[in-house]
């Protein structure tokens, strides 16, 4: 099956039938078949799923542009791993940055850190440094892939291989949903993959250095993601509609 055989399909129904068929393909089948959609962009933190992604993308050379949000907060072990990460695949990561306006009139409204005070604030800091630069990352793009899995969380449990994202106006495509640790480990020492030293330190994903903290024993991936907030659901705005982010309250975040 090629993406031609499936051209006069909608696009929800495009999806539907991709999502069938990614269950039976390995990780470099799943990316090459969403490169053939069309213009396609991965959109990597660089973390160790992230990696697996990008290390498949440089060895097979396949045509997915790879990007990331380079938020003005980042480790500097994880700014440190986009350079290498070029270099181990001979590959361009491309960085997206925040407006220096946008980041200015969020600190003269709610300080530096002020995304410590309010989940408003913390939403308005995450807009700022992330979700406009994913909308200059995707603009023009077909096909978006990301590293979720399931098991990275609760609210991520049912995701899909593929999905037609309505709101952004492209396919979303996961190819390492099913993945586990343990399979992402096992590719990372098979294929010598860079990944961030903060994974050992207790850091199983990675954001901005004042919004993530190593996890306790027994918690769950993104333990320490925004870890001042009280529920299991908490999210960026990236990957769920940004009005359903913007409209959550503390005591439903």
């Amino acid at each position: 099956m090629t993406i031609h055989d499936l051209s006069g399909l909608r696009p929800a129904e495009l999806a539907a039938t991709l999502d069938a068929r990614f269950e039976t393909l390995d990780l470099a089948s799943r990316l090459r078949l969403a490169a053939g959609i069309g213009r396609a962009v991965f959109t990597s933190s660089l973390g160790i799923e992230d990696q697996v992604i990008t290390a498949a993308i440089g060895m097979e050379r396949l045509d997915i542009e790879v990007a990331t949000l380079e938020t003005g907060r980042l480790f500097a072990e994880t700014l440190a791993l986009i350079d290498e990460t070029e270099e181990r695949f001979g590959i361009e990561i491309r960085r997206h940055r925040p407006q220096e306006a946008d980041v200015a009139g969020y600190v003269a409204q709610y300080g530096l850190n002020g995304f410590y005070e309010s989940v408003e604030a913390r939403h308005a800091c995450c807009h700022v440094r992330k979700v406009a630069p994913l909308a200059r990352a995707l603009d023009g793009a077909t096909v978006w892939v990301t590293g979720l899995r399931r098991s990275q969380s609760g609210n991520r449990a049912a995701t899909p291989f593929v999905e037609y994202d309505a709101e952004r106006g492209l396919f979303k495509v996961n190819p390492l949903a099913d993945w586990s640790l343990e399979e992402i480990a096992a590719y990372v020492e098979k294929h010598a993959v860079p990944t961030n030293p903060l994974h050992a330190r207790g850091y199983p994903s990675i954001g901005c250095e004042p919004c993530t903290r190593a996890i306790k024993p027994g918690e769950p991936e993104r333990a320490g993601r925004w870890w001042w907030e009280n529920d299991e659901k908490r999210e960026c705005g990236l990957h769920v509609p940004e009005a359903a982010a913007s409209s959550l309250t503390s005591s439903s975040l």
